[in-house]
């Protein structure tokens, strides 16, 4: 199949899981709450503990929920898949005329809305919370469209990860041991120079990192006369980002595509 047949398929499969995803609006409603009630905690209950010098705890914070948020939503497409098949649903597909990349791909692009949905969400949650965005339009465009690209890479990780396990329930565990850390030993929700030393390297070099950084950077969240970065990845984070999700599609994307053919065969 040339390239547009398999763009065509990949559409009607992310078609049919939205559709899914609107039948079951629970899902989403529940999957919504939790980032909801992160902005709430951290801004007040954290908020006045944590000093960031020359700005806003509350307006440091929004970028780094926002990137743990659409990490932890990566692991939505590998439940996905490890339901589908568990279900069995991917015996159905197999026995279709489709592009063999069609039904990991649709499942990655469906997720993209999804991720649109919940930073709508948590952005309406901000500001509430006292968040704004300090640069321009553009720029804080700029800067959701980087979240979306990370996510994007991410969920071909967790699609592969949903093809090798047995059910989403593993798939959850999984990744939870996984991302969990990735997203605390991070410049998340604390300055990474306030981490000890050796947490600290880590967190400097930490994809996350340099996501949250670019982040709070067009979105103009940097307070005035912060010092600059000592690392590398921090001091150029978007090129740093981009380099991370463009290297991730690229070995993972893939490996997913592989292992899905493999597994329906053996279906």
């Amino acid at each position: 199949m040339n390239f547009l047949s398999a763009l065509g398929d990949g559409l009607v499969i992310a078609r049919r899981n939205l559709i899914k995803l609107k039948r079951v609006p629970d899902v989403l409603v529940f999957v919504l709450l939790s980032p909801i009630m992160f902005v709430l905690l951290f801004a007040y209950v954290f908020g006045s503990a944590i000093d960031i010098p020359g700005g806003s705890y509350r307006e440091f914070l929004m970028a780094g929920i926002f990137g743990q948020t659409v990490v932890f939503g990566a692991t939505f497409t590998g439940a996905g898949l490890a339901e589908d098949m568990q279900k069995g649903i991917i015996d159905r597909f197999r026995s279709l005329p489709m592009s063999r990349a069609a039904v990991v791909f649709g499942r990655t692009a469906s997720d993209v809305v999804y991720n649109i949905i919940t930073l709508t969400v948590m952005a309406t949650a901000g500001l509430i919370v006292g968040w704004r965005v300090r640069g321009s339009l553009l720029d804080a465009l700029a800067g959701f469209l980087l979240l979306l690209l990370f996510a994007y890479s991410v969920s071909w990780i967790m699609a592969l990860l949903g093809l090798s396990v047995p059910s989403p329930e593993v798939l959850n565990n999984a990744s939870f041991i996984v991302i969990f850390p990735m997203t605390f030993i991070a410049n998340t929700f604390v300055p990474a120079e306030s981490l000890p030393s050796v947490l600290r390297v880590f967190a400097e070099w930490n994809p996350i990192s340099s996501l949250v950084q670019a982040v709070r950077e067009l979105f103009g969240n940097i307070p005035p006369g912060a010092p600059e970065p000592a690392s590398w990845p921090l001091q150029n984070p978007v090129v740093y980002t981009v380099f991370w999700a463009c290297l991730i599609i690229a070995v993972f994307a893939p490996l997913a595509v592989r292992r899905y053919v493999r597994v329906a065969k053996k279906s």
